[in-house]
């Protein structure tokens, strides 16, 4: 069975981009890709095969950007992004609690 668009004969596109694609789009270099999988950062959705999502290519833009403003190293920068994120939501659920008080 073959999954298609309903709009087209065309198959689906895939949210999981590959190793060489996830360079490109990102234009972080492979060592530093092998890195912050060596650290876990990617959630990985397929067992033995790493693959990425379009959230992580925001994840390492925002993260090279950091470095690259602060000269960092990249295990920096990925604690900063952690906590960046970590904040965001603790933001986001302060202020659906304050509009449940309302």
């Amino acid at each position: 069975m073959s999954m298609t668009n309903k709009n087209s004969n065309l198959p689906m596109q895939s949210e999981a981009l590959a190793w060489d694609e996830f360079v490109e789009l990102t234009g972080i270099s492979p060592n530093q890709l092998e890195e912050l999988v060596d650290l876990g950062w990617f959630d990985s959705s397929l067992p033995g095969k790493m693959t990425f999502h379009d959230v992580d290519i925001w994840r390492v833009r925002k993260l090279g950007r950091i470095c690259g403003t602060f000269e960092l190293p990249v295990i920096g920068g990925t604690i900063i992004v952690d906590l960046l994120e970590r904040v965001d939501r603790l933001e986001r659920l302060v202020r659906a609690m304050n509009n449940i008080e309302d």
